[in-house]
């Protein structure tokens, strides 16, 4: 199944993708209106996203929409942790000049940070250092703490895609990065929700790229992370506890604008992709701040 959050009429509301061609969709605000119209709020709800497969498999014509021209929300739109992985490709931690690391680097995301699929990626008034990380994201469906290897794949409610856009000089100004990675609007979340039955356990073995204006700037997969999604649920849970609507991003892969001779920075009018086999395309334009 798959799953998006839009907005209608200044509301949001879920919809179920009809078909492999994501041409349509069911509308669950008028399919099952007793469910929530929050993504956060369906994962939370026990038996929620069971309920809306089987009221998107009932749903009559009338529920049935065109995808095209929808205004996407990010998955999960006010998520109560963004929990990131820094450093988890080898071949990214060399090209930052970083040795291997022997643990995660952590850091989080605020929900204000972050922007839908085809919205504009909004470069601030404060730097044009804006660069872009293609990243897989897992969404927490289930409370969890004290995970380990046998049970951690069974909080995830499913996987999206991520582009991680940090605003490079104000990353480096502290040792801490999370100034730099929580601009308003530089971190796009979507397009969907693909629940783990359509894809690989953990994810693992799909291919992740991002492309700037249709050229190919990162190109990998998920099986060269440092820490798989496992691996990284359990460090994860040894300290904190995971909620229904939590987002872990995953880190990145080598081939980041900065890293580039020149370096590449993103710019207004530009369009960056990050493309992730088996979940789908992520695209959004870059746009100046104006206010």
């Amino acid at each position: 199944m798959r799953l998006i959050s839009f907005e209608e009429q200044g509301r949001g509301k879920i919809g179920v993708l009809k078909g492999k061609d994501a041409s349509e969709f069911v509308d669950l605000s008028l399919a099952a209106p007793q469910l929530p119209g929050d993504m956060g709020q369906l994962l939370a709800l026990a038996g929620g996203l069971e309920a809306a497969q089987k009221a998107a498999t009932q749903a009559g014509a009338q529920a049935t929409k065109p995808l095209a021209g929808v205004r996407f929300l990010p998955v999960v739109p006010r998520p109560g942790k963004v929990v990131c992985l820094g450093l988890n490709y080898a071949d990214h931690a060399k090209e930052g000049g970083h040795a291997r690391p022997e643990y995660p680097s952590f850091f989080l995301r605020g929900a204000s940070s972050l922007t839908a699929h085809q919205q504009p990626i909004i470069r601030p008034k404060a730097s044009s250092k804006l660069d872009y990380e293609a990243e897989l994201a897992v969404v927490i469906g289930k409370r969890a703490r004290h995970l380990d290897k046998d049970n951690a794949l069974d909080c995830i409610a499913g996987y999206t895609c991520c582009n991680d856009g940090s605003i490079r000089d104000y990353q480096r100004k502290t040792n801490q990065w999370t100034i730099g990675k929580n601009f308003d609007q530089t971190g796009p979340l979507g397009p969907w929700l693909v629940t783990p039955d359509e894809l690989p356990p953990g994810a693992a073995g799909l291919r992740i790229q991002s492309r700037l204006n249709g050229k190919v700037m990162q190109d990998a997969n998920t099986t060269d992370f440092l820490w798989n999604v496992v691996e990284s649920l359990v460090i994860i849970t040894e300290c904190l506890t995971l909620e229904p609507g939590d987002v872990i991003i995953t880190g990145t892969p080598a081939g980041v604008g900065y890293a580039r001779t020149p370096p590449v920075w993103m710019a207004p009018g530009d369009i960056c992709e990050i493309d992730i086999e088996g979940i789908g395309v992520l695209s959004n334009t870059i746009a100046d701040e104006t206010v």
